[in-house]
C-alpha cells in the first residue's frame, strides 16, 4: 500500500464496519481503517466465506458473533487496526487477516482505561522495545507524548521498518475539546523519512489541505469531521448529511451490519446535528433490527428487495 497523498478514514469504535467504510471510499477515501480490534479477539474467530452477502468474515469460533467483516472490493484500501501488548500474539493475529486487507495497524493511540490497563493502545508508548518487537512489517498510529519524546519515539519505530506512521495531534491525556497541535505533528514529518499521516481537527475539506501545508504530512486523516459527515473526503460539495445518513442506512442493510453498531454511528450523527429527543432519535433507540431502522427511514421498500435479492441468488448457488 501507497501513503503518499492519501485521504484515510481514522479508525473509530462502533463506526469503523464495513459499510461506513465503503461509504466513505464512495465520497473519496483512499484509506480506510477498520474499527480496533484486540488480538485475543481475533485469534478466536475462523475465517468464512459468506456467501449469502458476499463477504469474507472473521467469526468467533462456536458462535455467530461477527468480529471483522471484509469484502472484495475494499481489499486494497481497508486497514485492519488490532490492539495489542504481545509481539507473538500480535503476529498470530496479523497472519489470520493479512490476505484479506491491504495492511495492519498496531494502535498506540488509545487512551482508555480498557485499554491502557491491558497494556495496548496508549500504554504502548512507554515501552519502546516492545514497540520494536511488535513494530516490524506494521503500520504505526500513536498520538503525541511530550515532544522530545515522541521524536525519538517516531525514529525507534521508522527504524523497525513500518510503512507510514499516523500522528495524532494530541497527548495521552488530551481530549477531543484540546485544540489538536499540528506544529508538533511538524516536527515529527521533520525527524522522518517515512510517509507521515497526520491526524487531528480535520472538520471540512478545506482543513484537508490546511493540516498538509501546516505539518508536511504526506496524507491526512480523518475520524469526527467523518462521522458527522463522510462526503468530507469529496473535493465536490459536501452532501447533506441527512443524505448520507440515509445511504448509511442502506449500505448497512445491504451488508447486513450489527444493527448495534449501525444504531450507535446514527446516534453520533443526530446528536452533531439534532438532538435525539425528537422523534427520529427515538425511534432509532427503539428499534430492534435493521428491518425496523428500514422503517424509520421509509426503506421498507428497498430492505425487502435486498432480502429478496438475497433469496434468489441462495436458490441459484
Amino acid at each position: 500500500m501507497e501513503y503518499e497523498n492519501k485521504l484515510v478514514l481514522a479508525p473509530m469504535v462502533r463506526v469503523g464496519t464495513l459499510p461506513f467504510r465503503l461509504l466513505a471510499a464512495d465520497y473519496g477515501a483512499d484509506i480506510t481503517y477498520a474499527e480496533e480490534i484486540i488480538d485475543h479477539k481475533i485469534i478466536k474467530c475462523e475465517r468464512i466465506v459468506n456467501d449469502y452477502i458476499r463477504s469474507t468474515d472473521f467469526v468467533e469460533k462456536g458462535t455467530d458473533n461477527v468480529v471483522f467483516r471484509t469484502c472484495n472490493e475494499e481489499k486494497a484500501r481497508v486497514v485492519f487496526q488490532m490492539g495489542t501488548s504481545d509481539a507473538v500474539r500480535a503476529l498470530k493475529a496479523a497472519q489470520l487477516v493479512c490476505k484479506d486487507v491491504a495492511a495492519v495497524d498496531i494502535n498506540m493511540g488509545c487512551p482508555k482505561s480498557f485499554s491502557v490497563s491491558g497494556g495496548m493502545g496508549a500504554a504502548l508508548l512507554t515501552k519502546p522495545d516492545l514497540i520494536h518487537d511488535v513494530g516490524a512489517s506494521y503500520y504505526w498510529k500513536n498520538p503525541l507524548i511530550s515532544l522530545p519524546d515522541t521524536v525519538e519515539l517516531a525514529r525507534r519505530i521508522e527504524k523497525t521498518g513500518v510503512s507510514a506512521l499516523a500522528v495524532h495531534g494530541r497527548q495521552v491525556a488530551e481530549r477531543p475539546r484540546d485544540p489538536a497541535k499540528w506544529n508538533e505533528i511538524a516536527d515529527v514529518v521533520s525527524a522522518l523519512t517515512i510517509p507521515v499521516i497526520a491526524n487531528g481537527d480535520v472538520f471540512e475539506y478545506d482543513d484537508i489541505q490546511r493540516i498538509k501545508v501546516a505539518t508536511g504530512a504526506s496524507s491526512v486523516m480523518v475520524a469526527r469531521g467523518a462521522l458527522w459527515n463522510v462526503s468530507i473526503f469529496s473535493p465536490n460539495v459536501k452532501a447533506h448529511w441527512e443524505d448520507v445518513k440515509k445511504e448509511y442506512v442502506r449500505k448497512s442493510i445491504l451488508w447486513d451490519n450489527d444493527v448495534k453498531s449501525t444504531k450507535h454511528t446514527l446516534k453520533e450523527m443526530i446528536m452533531h446535528y439534532s438532538c435525539l429527543e425528537f422523534p427520529e432519535g427515538k425511534a432509532i433507540i427503539k428499534s430492534q433490527n435493521l428491518v425496523d431502522l428500514a422503517k424509520v427511514y421509509g426503506d421498507e421498500e428497498y430492505y425487502e428487495s435486498v432480502r429478496a435479492n438475497r433469496i434468489a441468488l441462495d436458490r441459484h448457488a
